[in-house]
This record gives structure tokens, sequence and C-alpha cells, in this order.
């Protein structure tokens, strides 16, 4: 769990670098309507919750640099015994200041009178315009307000600024704190796909192995960091595939990609392994190459390598695999060039990992890749995806969608798979599974 103190340093970090003469805005996520009066379970807005660990909706906050009567305001639900009978606890005004740091706070129904005038005497506003068509009209009237008491001597805002550039960056690099935090994530999800491979069979639905896996999740505290991928022979080929709904066959490979979610941070690991417990000749060659891929693209997850490094380690590994078996022609050069693996290898090999699970932080910086740096949390995850309607392409390959992917944290020496407690080594996953069909039948 990360401590109150953290996250103060992180809003003290934020206004140091904003400076004085601004004022930071960050809202907190709106509730969603599911359907009539019901809502989605509530999920925090990332930078809200990167800046409070303040869980709850209707709520705002103002970082103001300087600011003798407190720089750290929180605007907030009230406490409401009836309506806390109905939804839960509130942390107040009060709590907001106790619990959660804040310099002060003040209810969320009073905002329209209190906030313009601590807008008063700043000249740049941060804030991330454009995620909240409503907000930003908000936002523009408070500070028109606050130009009007300006005509009496005061100053007001004449500049908005992007937050995320500055915020982002922050995120980018994960504390002490925060790799215990997602190293527990990638634990728990390691779990729950050990779970499926013990317990997946020929027969069973897609979704009766997604229960195994939200088993795991919710048994440790944790919701799905996403919705989970469980796609059986064909439906592995599909990147995005959630309908989970298809009968497991006898034969056929299935690739989940599911990660938990604690206190906001993900999880993501992909793993692909047969249903039946053994690996076919031609997943197998198929599967040998996405491994070594995976491996060749974490030993580039270094300092001072590029992003992009990883990307091309695995792009090299999979192209030449391919052409050993005759899905491609002609030389390495000539088809990575040409990018003619891209037929069965569409994708990068992976993406920041932190609050969210394709998390933010520029993956370039002045046009080039940036060096990856200690803190920095990767996931590498390439891939062979063949089409079961591949044209050219003999029928033992078609259909045939594999995946590995792993949580890296770049260290200053070699990199660290925080997800490593499942396996990806073929042998290990069938003996595993083995085990398993043993166990039952016993």
């Amino acid at each position: 769990m990360i401590e109150p103190k953290e996250y103060a340093r992180r809003r003290k970090r934020l206004m140091r670098i904003v400076g004085d003469d601004a004022v930071c805005i960050v809202p907190a996520a709106p509730e969603r309507v599911r359907n009539n009066d019901a809502h989605y379970a509530y999920r925090q807005d990332s930078d809200f919750q990167y800046l409070t660990g303040f869980g709850e909706p209707e709520a705002l906050l103002v970082l103001i640099p300087g600011r003798k009567r407190g720089e750290q305001v929180m605007f907030c639900r009230v406490r409401d015994p009836y309506r806390e009978t109905w939804d839960g606890a509130r942390a107040g005004t009060e709590g907001a200041v106790e619990r959660y740091g804040m310099d002060a706070a003040f209810p969320i129904d009073d905002i329209d009178d209190i906030l313009p005038g601590m807008l008063e005497g700043r000249s740049r506003v941060y804030y991330h315009f454009g995620r909240d068509v409503e907000f930003d009209t908000r936002l523009i009237g408070w500070v028109n307000r606050t130009r009007a008491l300006a005509r009496t001597g005061g100053r007001a805002p004449h500049e908005f600024v992007a937050l995320g550039h500055i915020l982002h960056e922050l995120r980018l690099y994960k504390t002490r704190t925060e790799q215990r935090v997602m190293t527990r994530c990638a634990k728990i999800a390691a779990e729950a796909h050990l779970r499926a491979m013990r317990t997946v069979q020929p027969g069973m639905n897609e979704h009766e192995v997604e229960a195994e896996l939200l088993h795991v999740f919710r048994k440790h505290g944790t919701v799905p960091s996403y919705t989970p991928i469980v796609g059986g022979g064909a439906n592995g080929c599909v990147l995005h595939y959630v309908a989970n709904n298809a009968l497991l066959k006898d034969g056929d490979l299935l690739l989940i990609d599911a990660g938990a979610e604690l206190d906001c941070y993900a999880s993501d690991i992909t793993r692909t392994f047969p249903v039946n417990g053994r690996f076919t000749p031609a997943q197998r060659a198929l599967y040998d190459i996405v491994l070594a891929a995976h491996q060749a693209a974490v030993a580039e997850v270094r300092p001072g390598r590029s992003f992009i490094a990883y990307h091309d380690a695995a792009v090299r590994v999979i192209t030449a695999g391919l052409i050993k078996l005759g899905l491609l022609k002609g030389n390495l050069r000539n088809n990575i060039r040409e990018g003619t693996y891209k037929r069965f290898y569409m994708h990068k090999t992976g993406h920041w990992l932190g609050l969210d699970v394709h998390d933010v932080g520029n993956y370039r910086v002045n046009g080039e890749y940036r060096e990856l740096e200690p803190g920095m949390v990767v996931t590498v995850e390439p891939g062979i995806y063949i089409a079961p309607d591949a044209k050219g392409v003999r029928a033992k390959w078609r259909g045939i969608g594999i995946r590995i992917e792993d949580d890296v944290l770049v260290t200053r020496s070699e990199p660290e798979i925080l997800s490593s407690l499942v396996p990806s080594d073929p042998d290990e996953i069938e003996a595993l599974m083995q085990r398993a069909i043993g166990t039952e039948h016993a």
C-alpha cells in the first residue's frame, strides 16, 4: 500500500516544477452509468490517484504553490449519513485533511463560490484540456469570473498549459513503493495464469477459464486491470478478442492475456499453452520462435538502450524463424526492410506499464526513441498470429496464435521480470499441466 506521505511528495514535486505563478487543477473521474440507475464499478482517474490516493468521485485537487493559506486543497463530498447508508462511507472534508494530507478541504458543492478566488494572482493554469468537455467549460467559466475580479486590481490567469507533459513524465519513473505494488500485482496475475493452466481441459468454455482468473483476482482483493482475453484456437489470432465464449478443443492452443489491478496499478501477462497439455510439433515450432524473440527482447531492457531496441530484437528473431519455417521467403534483411513479417507479427513488442495498462509517458524525445532508465516498467510481448484463412500457408500453421508477455522493470543492471512466477518455457508448461492432469485422475 502506498502511504499518504508518498502522495504528498508527488504533489510537492509537481508544485516545484510548475512554480509559484501557477495553479494545477486535477479532477477525479466521474461515475459512469451502466444501465438506467446502475453505475459501472468506480475506478479513479489515474492522475488524480497518483497525486492523492483518494478513491471517491465528485472531487477536485487544486495545487497552489506558495499559497499562505494552504497549497494543497481538495474539494470533495461532505459526510452525509443518509447517502452513506446507501453508498458507503465518505472521507468528507475532515478526512481529506486528516487522512489524505490536504492543507484544506471544501465541499464540492461550494466550488463555484470558492475556486475562482484561488485562481486570482496566478498567471498559468495547468490542466488536462479535452478529456471532459463539460468540465472544460466550467473551468473556463471560473477563469472568466477571475478576470472580472481582475478589473478591480487583481490578476487573472492568461495561459492554459497542458498538465500531462509534466505529470506523465513523473509517473513514468516508479518509486520503490510503486515497484513493490506492481510486483504484487504481477504475482497475483501469475497465480491466476497458473490456475488456468492447471484447470483447463478440452470441452471447457473460454468463459469457464476466465472465471478461474477472476476467482484468483478477487481472492486477493484485486480486479482485472483490463478485460481478460481468453482465446482458444483461431481466437488467439484476434489481438483484442474479449468474447470469451467458445468451446476449447482438443489439439488447440489457448492464449490468455490477463492482469490484476491493485491500488490502481496494473499487471499485464500473456501466456499461450495447449488445451490438452501437449504442444503439437507445429505449435511447438512457432512457440519456440516467440520464446526466443521474448528472451532476446528482455535482454535489451537495460538502462541506456533505446526503447525501440527490444522491439527490433524481437523482430529479427521472429523474421528469421519464419524464414526458416518457410512462412517467409528471401533473406532476413529484405524481409525486415519490407516489413513482410507484419503479416504474422503486426504489433509492437511492448509499452509502458503503471497506473494505466498502456501507461503514460512519451516514447520519443526530440523525435528520437528515448533511452530506458531505472524505474521504468515495460511489457515485453512478442507474438506470431497466423489467421485460419491465411493464403499461401500450409494448413498445419493456420489458426495458430501465440503471444508471451511479461512485465519487466528496468534496473541499474539486469532486467527484472516481475511476472516470472508463471512459466513460459514449453517443457515447464507441459510438465505443470501433466501434473495437474495426473492429480485430477489420481
